[in-house]
């Protein structure tokens, strides 16, 4: 009797599934894994207030405060780049307040913000649907994953997200909100990178005795393309270059890397 395609698939998974299950949870009760778990509850537990609460949100607390340094120094060295280049061509220096409205500062951070917020977006989305073996990045491919979970098939209770219990429309849009809020800031920035740009270019412009032209028609130029495509590259090739290394290299302690004794061919975290 043959089996068919779908019967075979079905215990393929359920053979995955069982051997995920049981590599899981060995290294998830291994006693330097149980070891490293009773430490974050206890440097949890000795904290309240102020310090529970940095405690458990300093992944997020860390990237803002990096961003805010980067951010302010990027605006020092921009005001003073932009001020010596007025002195260059004899004009009077930018306040800071001039500055931070310039088509000069809206475009440089725009632009960056752009690419970011498309990797960041492309990136969600296509994991939904696309594979690399071994990758830490991927979901697996023949285990079942939760994220694949239909959300009508969960069980509910008061803590369940509002569009889960509402169901219909607001949950259609609830399922993709991620990469949908992720491509709409890229949107949002792509258009501050054209507002400032048109800006800055007509300033240029002017100022070599040429004509100043339309939002249209900047879009048509090179030099907004150039721009930006020259940051999308290099977003897009280091999201390559982590789902390529995370095959074969490892680091302890992190959710961006497979365990360290796991082998190169296993795929997800």
């Amino acid at each position: 009797m043959t089996t068919s395609p779908s019967t075979a698939a079905e215990k393929t998974v359920d053979r995955a599934r069982r051997r995920a299950e049981q590599d899981d949870r060995a290294r998830s009760t291994s006693p330097s894994a149980t070891n490293a778990a009773a430490a974050r509850v206890e440097a949890m537990r000795r904290r309240t207030g102020v310090r529970r609460f940095v405690f458990e949100n300093g992944l997020s607390l860390a990237a803002l405060t990096l961003f805010a340094l980067s951010f302010v120094g990027q605006i020092a060295a921009g005001f003073r780049d932009e001020n010596a280049e007025q002195q260059d061509h004899g004009q009077p220096p930018m306040t800071i307040a001039a500055y931070l409205t310039s088509g000069a500062f809206v475009e440089a951070t725009a632009e960056n913000w752009e690419s970011e917020f498309l990797q960041m977006g492309l990136f969600v989305l296509l994991t939904g649907f696309l594979y690399q073996r071994g990758s830490s990045e991927s979901k697996r491919i023949e285990e079942p994953e939760a994220v694949d979970e239909d959300p009508s098939d969960a069980k509910q209770d008061a803590e369940t997200p509002w569009p889960v219990r509402q169901g219909g429309l607001w949950l259609g849009i609830y399922k993709y909100s991620l990469s949908g809020s992720l491509l709409l800031l890229f949107l949002i920035s792509f258009g501050a990178h054209v507002m400032g740009g048109v800006r800055q270019y007509n300033e240029q412009q002017l100022d070599h005795g040429g004509r100043s032209i339309t939002t249209l028609g900047y879009l048509a130029t090179s030099r907004l393309w150039f721009e930006s495509f020259q940051n999308w590259q290099s977003e897009f090739f280091s999201v390559a270059v982590l789902v390529l290394l995370s095959i074969w290299l490892r680091q302890q302690g992190t959710q961006q890397s497979k365990p360290v004794a796991a082998p190169a061919s296993d795929t997800g975290e």
